[in-house]
């Protein structure tokens, strides 16, 4: 598969202790994607969480934001070793669709429109800890960056903060998604350095 990968120039190195080991400050946002970059209009954009049962969660463009949009600032790591810090970002909590979707099962699979999927364990995106972004920087998500929605869960390498985001799966075990059968850490905590296998 082929990448685009542009933004790469004004790279820096710095001390800064929310840089993780390894990392390199960039003003640009790079953007690098598996694939073609999936058109995907708001009107026909829907959201799914599918239970242990079985059971399907929908939610429209609409209704996503009807739960609430929020403002967050956090820092974004990617595993190419560049880092973003500060980044602006608007979105919808994952805890508020979480809300009324009962389950013991403790790992998701997200899956993005363009058939691209990435496993994430389900604390690492409750409590706070990741969002369905509509916006970053100030603006609408472009497509290249993963528009109209992407997951977004900062504390993690950004390959887990799939772009096109339609659905999460509930899973009863860790089973990896698309980067992490090709050789990517099941996890991807960039304070550990958990870039491969």
């Amino acid at each position: 598969m082929a990448f685009a990968t542009r933004g790469f120039s004004g790279h820096r190195r710095t001390p800064d202790d929310r840089l993780p080991p390894g990392q390199t400050l960039v003003q640009r946002w790079p953007v690098l994607s598996a694939g073609p970059t999936p058109q995907v209009d708001t009107d026909t954009w829907k959201f799914v969480i599918r239970d242990e049962s079985g059971t399907d969660h929908h939610w429209n463009w609409e209704q996503l934001l009807a739960l609430g949009v929020e403002d967050v600032t956090v820092d974004i790591h990617c595993v190419t070793h560049w880092s973003k810090l500060d980044m602006p970002w608007r979105g919808v909590r994952l805890d508020k669709l979480f809300a009324n979707v009962e389950t013991e099962f403790e790992y998701v699979m997200a899956h993005s429109y363009g058939g691209y999927t990435t496993n994430v364990p389900l604390e690492d995106l409750l409590d706070g800890k990741a969002w369905i972004a509509i916006e970053a920087d100030g603006a609408p998500l472009d497509p290249e960056h993963g528009g109209p929605a992407r997951l977004l869960v900062p504390h993690l390498y950004f390959w887990k903060s799939a772009k096109w985001i339609r659905g999460l799966t509930l899973m009863p075990s860790n089973d990896p998604g698309f980067w992490e059968q090709n050789g990517y850490h099941i996890h991807g905590d960039p304070w550990r350095e958990e870039r491969y296998w």
